[in-house]
């Protein structure tokens, strides 16, 4: 009893110098401050987060938004650094579907995360990224912005899957070839599989398994996430989010992060407010500043 007294104080005096208008004078300590103070509430809370999804695998896609090649490479060096990240953390990755382009970017790639606390931890990491850098590609080397959305669904298990019904009449299921980078088949059975909820518009792709109702079953699992997830977004029941879908607009002013290469080099976050300038760490991996902040969104 008397630790738990000495968190909650230690909490608080943490929560009122963060309240202090001087907080972000000195970013280094303010950052400390903040990752000290998230450490205090999980040991609080008993580690982990109290939602019951927390502690299971997580499901990420990388979708590219405005930018062309310039987007669809930044998808490709955010995928780099959840992979980074993940083997930090001694985590499987497990490839669900990717679309490339000629260049090694990609237009979206979907990959589970295995390990203890995946979702947990990644959950907050969804949104829209933004990335500014002199373009290569392009001959003017001119500075370009560019935007990639990520989301990080739970991984549902079979029994918990059957907590989310989804009527029959309400799915299109699509079949097509597997393809690789340039529109390459690389399997000439049709195992590729997209399903779209009708009523809300929300689509799935799945072609990381070697057969066609291992995909559908893949794709089903992420639909089911996915609207789970948009029903907790938007604080409705899972049957309310079925039936209208809000689309999250890939572009200028809805982005939670900001990667800036040039004119100066920063990494910044928009809803917390941590920042670094060691940019090439973060995209090798070295993502625990901004996670542990995230954990009091």
């Amino acid at each position: 009893m008397a630790e738990e007294i000495k968190i909650e104080e230690q909490i608080k005096k943490l929560e009122e110098e963060m309240n202090s208008p001087t907080f972000w004078a000195d970013k280094n300590k303010a950052q400390a401050v903040i990752k000290e103070l998230a450490e205090l509430k999980d040991e609080r809370s008993g580690k982990g987060g109290s939602h019951k999804y927390d502690k299971g695998n997580a499901v990420v896609t990388i979708i590219s938004g405005a930018g062309g090649d310039d987007a669809e490479d930044f998808s490709r060096m955010l995928l780099d650094m959840y992979l980074k990240y993940a083997d930090r953390n001694g985590w499987g990755i497990s490839f669900i579907h990717q679309h490339q382009n000629d260049h090694g970017g990609y237009r979206n790639v979907s990959f589970e995360v295995i390990g203890k606390g995946a979702y947990g931890i990644l959950k907050n990491e969804s949104g829209v990224h933004r990335l500014v850098r002199i373009s290569p590609f392009n001959a003017k080397k001119l500075r370009h912005t560019s935007f990639s959305l990520v989301e990080v669904l739970p991984k549902f298990s079979k029994l918990e899957e059957k907590d989310f019904n989804i009527p029959p009449s309400d799915l299109k299921i699509e079949f097509s070839r597997a393809g690789g980078p340039g529109g390459q088949n690389v399997n000439k059975r049709e195992t590729a599989v997209r399903v779209v909820h009708i009523p809300s518009g929300i689509a799935v792709h799945a072609s990381g398994e070697r057969s066609q109702e291992q995909n559908k079953e893949q794709a089903l699992s992420i639909l089911r996430a996915k609207i789970f997830k948009k029903a907790e977004i938007e604080k409705k029941t899972v049957e309310e989010s079925m039936k209208l879908n809000k689309n999250t607009e890939i572009e200028w002013g809805s982005q939670i992060r900001s990667y800036v290469l040039h004119p100066y080099k920063m990494v910044k976050d928009h809803r917390t407010g941590v920042e670094t300038s060691q940019i090439d760490d973060v995209l090798n991996g070295d993502l625990d500043l901004f996670i542990e902040a995230e954990k009091d969104l």
